[in-house]
């Protein structure tokens, strides 16, 4: 089972208001000791594992689990040192890590092929914000490996783009699209929001007609976050009136939105795999399936999670997390670590395979936890069932359309089933 690596680079051209990642705009004055802070992570990345608690050759762990006699000691201990762990995806997120200099980049994968044996296939993302594409970076991406692009987009509506701070416009979206392709990327994201300012049913009709006539493989739907974490979510808290907060479309239009693209992807040949995700078939993202089927990542940078299996038998898992403040961050803080019982691994199998459009299959559960944790959530399973929130046919349970729509609810039933039944 090869590794997924995420590389966070929180470097912005502006702040959009909708924004609530540990992300903005900075001195490129701090861009060098960034990168050097990341490549002596990955550097050192052995030893931190180590100190985690976590292993990357784990792959007696899913058959010593089935059966307990094979353990013969071998869950215990840090990592052999004696190969390269294997990588098939890497993804470089923000912010925009194409404002970074390309020599920096590449001095970032230098430092993942020098610790991590890349397989030839590996699916390698970098986001990009539209209009930060130059022809000597795209170049610079392309002597990196780079073979898929995401492109913040979030709106092909030139008025809805500019109220909440992004830079670019309709015909940069395309002229960027048209720069990929003739570099020979095809494999390309659009981000979409739904739920923006301004954005009204034909606008946004507009937006996914544009995603859709642009023949990208993937799109995006996020539905607008609203929370304290934002500049446009404080503001629609507090009922005001910056940021266009007062021309937000209200929850019940914004999910409309989200059901329609779900209806006009599909009809239009990218189908939706995730509660956010729609792909051609063939075109699905090998590194965020990491993160719903609970395979192992490794994150750098600020604000970056990692999840490995336990090196001891205390634990399934280990899941860490470096600090989200740069200035901590540059200056050395460790990452916080948190051990993942096999409670709660049942849990996230759950919460986190339900985002799939596939479900998940209660034989594997079965396989992986023994037929006791089918028994647990198996209430669960059946309230859900008869609220009209999850499909369950046979061994497979899925989301509903409107269990989509619903869905923190249900997966807030899956961690706490005793207590948040009578809620959902």
């Amino acid at each position: 089972m090869a590794l997924g690596i995420y590389v966070s680079v929180p470097f912005c051209r502006t702040k959009c208001s909708y924004c609530n990642f540990a992300s903005g705009v900075f001195s490129r004055a701090v861009f060098e000791r960034y990168v050097d802070r990341v490549c002596t992570d990955v550097a050192s990345v052995t030893q931190t594992m180590h100190q985690m608690g976590a292993r990357i050759d784990f792959s007696h762990v899913l058959q010593q689990r089935r059966d307990p006699s094979t353990s013969s000691g071998q869950a215990t201990g840090h990592p052999s040192l004696g190969a390269l762990p294997t990588v098939d995806s890497i993804y470089l997120g923000g912010g925009t890590p194409t404002v970074l200099e390309i020599g920096q980049l590449q001095r970032i994968f230098r430092a993942i092929r020098g610790q991590f044996e890349v397989q030839p296939d590996t699916e390698i993302t970098v986001e990009c914000a539209p209009g930060t594409l130059t022809t000597d970076g795209l170049d610079g991406l392309l002597l990196c490996g780079v073979n898929r692009v995401s492109l913040g987009v979030q709106s092909f509506v030139d008025g809805e783009a500019a109220s909440v701070g992004r830079l670019h416009k309709r015909s940069t979206v395309l002229d960027d699209i048209g720069c990929l392709r003739g570099g020979g990327i095809e494999n390309i994201n659009v981000d979409l929001i739904a739920g923006l300012p301004h954005q009204t049913p034909s606008s946004w009709k507009e937006s996914l007609a544009s995603a859709i006539d642009s023949g990208v493989p993937h799109v995006s739907v996020y539905m607008l976050e609203v929370d304290e974490d934002s500049r446009l979510g404080r503001e629609l808290i507090a009922g005001g009136t910056r940021y266009h907060a007062h021309f937000v479309p209200d929850d019940e239009a914004t999910a409309d939105f989200y059901v329609e693209a779900c209806e006009t992807l599909k009809k239009a040949g990218v189908p939706q795999y995730e509660i956010s995700n729609f792909a051609r078939a063939g075109f699905e993202s090998r590194h965020n399936l990491k993160y719903w089927t609970r395979q192992p990542y490794l994150g750098f940078g600020v604000d970056a999670h990692s999840m490995l299996f336990s090196a001891s038998e205390e634990s399934e898992a280990v899941r860490f997390a470096t600090t989200d403040s740069l200035e901590k961050y540059v200056a050395g803080s460790p990452a916080q670590k948190t051990p993942v019982s096999l409670a709660d691994a049942l849990e996230e199998c759950f919460f986190l395979g339900l985002r799939l459009n596939r479900g998940v299959d209660l034989r594997n559960v079965a396989d992986e936890f023994g037929c006791e944790a089918v028994a647990q959530v198996f209430p669960t399973i059946k309230h859900l069932e008869s609220g009209g929130l999850i499909d369950a046919s046979g061994n497979v349970v899925r989301l509903t359309p409107r269990g989509r729509l619903l869905s923190n609810e249900v997966f807030q039933a899956f961690l706490a089933p005793a207590s948040s039944t009578a809620r959902v």
